[in-house]
């Protein structure tokens, strides 16, 4: 996730404390990773030097003053051109559960228990999201929805290289 692409999303409803910036992507986008104060400003403080927000405002306070961001016409059109980019499909040619499965073979550990144990942690996460969706809102059911179809996919994989594994064996062990 482009964190200040968000931050700026956010910016086009109106001018921002960042405060309330990490407040709005935290209720949106962060339910499982809330946004860290720090990297809020940091990211402000990014896109107020390559000129795709400004500060409208200075507020004095008990702590140090509090700025009021608004997006520039390039934020504006720097996001616009951001969402009209399509994300470019993982394709998962680096699979740590690749490496993984075939690890144990080179190392004549149990392949098929790693794929077992990894299955079941599969499925307790699938569990987990398919409750928490039974009770979120709209968005967190998509979130949720995401996430199973992926590790739907993983559980295929996991279960077509279980099928495979004999074969696999005898290919990279092979002298």
């Amino acid at each position: 996730m482009s964190i200040s692409h968000t931050l700026l999303g956010l910016l086009e409803g109106g001018p921002s404390h960042g405060y309330d910036l990490k407040r709005a992507f935290d209720a949106h986008f962060g339910q499982d990773k809330p946004l860290h104060y720090g990297q809020v400003y940091s990211t402000m403080s990014r896109l107020l030097k390559n000129g795709l927000v400004e500060v409208e405002g200075v507020e004095a306070g008990e702590g140090p003053d509090r700025k009021r961001y608004a997006i520039t016409d390039s934020g504006v059109t720097d996001v616009a051109e951001w969402l009209s980019r399509p994300e470019k499909p993982e394709p998962y040619l680096r699979s740590t559960l690749y490496t993984k499965v075939v690890l144990a073979l080179l190392t004549s550990r149990d392949a098929a228990g790693l794929l077992d144990v990894q299955r079941a942690e599969h499925l307790r996460l699938m569990r987990e999201l398919t409750r928490r969706k039974s009770s979120g809102d709209l968005a967190d059911q998509l979130i949720c929805d995401h996430a199973l179809f992926h590790l739907e996919a993983d559980l295929r994989w996991l279960d077509l290289t279980a099928a495979r594994l004999d074969r696999l064996a005898a290919e990279v062990i092979r002298p």
